[in-house]
């Protein structure tokens, strides 16, 4: 916060000295929660005024479990990232054991509050798998206040891509994505559930629209897939450039996707 100099000059018309610390840099971060799975996903573009970076990735695997997507100023977010799998380290290594998804999000949320007089410039999605399988999201305010989800996304592109998102598949008991404004559709008619493949695919055809769209959007496409244990690889068996990041074998599962956004 400016001081009462700086306070003063502005209210007499004199230049202040005070410059923020802060800088937006672009891009945006989607996350989509399914029945068994959940598909985290980021383009790879950082801009600073007319510098722009190709690759600068914004979504980050926590744990087996969890991935964690970070977007807004790209040197608080990679700190904050760092801290956390620092926290989550320390657990590991007390418990014998990954912290729980619901439990990474208290964490964060007192991460989050404890700078909330200098705080952290970025916006966080953190998604993955519960303890009983079922896939989840959650979003967090600069100062820690989080909310469970089914479908969020956070940067440049969130009023194109959300309501685009929102007027597409119906989800089961609580919609995320579904068919907000058509009233022409029926409900007997709708899927219950959406696939993964159903997934991957709006999730792609949201970031090449939103590269179309808005110049701070582009470059690359990064997408991390969670799978519950126990889960089929149906809608990725077929996928190409799929990779397995996953760190053990006997629990959940974490692929990676990687495509191009650039049409050059």
């Amino acid at each position: 916060m400016p001081d009462m100099v700086s306070l003063s000059r502005a209210a007499s018309g004199q230049p202040s000295q005070f410059k923020t610390p802060y800088s937006e840099n672009g891009g945006t971060i989607l996350a989509v929660a399914g029945s068994r799975f959940c598909v985290v996903a980021g383009d790879t573009r950082r801009t600073d005024g007319y510098s722009q970076t190709r690759y600068a990735p914004k979504v980050f695997r926590l744990t087996d479990k969890a991935v964690l997507a970070v977007n807004g100023f790209s040197a608080d977010g990679n700190m904050f990232v760092n801290k956390v799998r620092q926290q989550l380290e320390w657990y590991r290594h007390g418990h014998a054991r990954d912290m729980p998804l619901h439990e990474i999000a208290r964490l964060m949320q007192t991460m989050l509050y404890a700078r909330r007089f200098f705080p952290y410039y970025v916006s966080n999605i953190l998604s993955g798998i519960e303890e009983d399988g079922s896939g989840a999201v959650y979003t967090f305010d600069s100062v820690g206040s989080y909310e469970r989800d089914t479908c969020r996304v956070a940067g440049a592109a969130q009023s194109f891509m959300q309501p685009y998102l929102d007027n597409q598949d119906d989800w089961y008991t609580r919609p995320s994505v579904h068919y907000k404004n058509q009233r022409s559709t029926h409900s007997s008619s709708r899927p219950t559930q959406l696939p993964l493949s159903s997934v991957l695919s709006l999730v792609m055809d949201s970031f090449v629209n939103a590269s179309e769209r808005h110049v701070e959007v582009g470059d690359g496409l990064e997408i991390y897939v969670v799978l519950a244990k126990g889960s089929s690889l149906q809608g990725l068996e077929k996928l190409t450039g799929a990779q397995e990041v996953t760190a053990t074998s006997d629990g959940e599962r974490v692929f990676t996707v990687r495509r191009s956004l650039r049409r050059d």
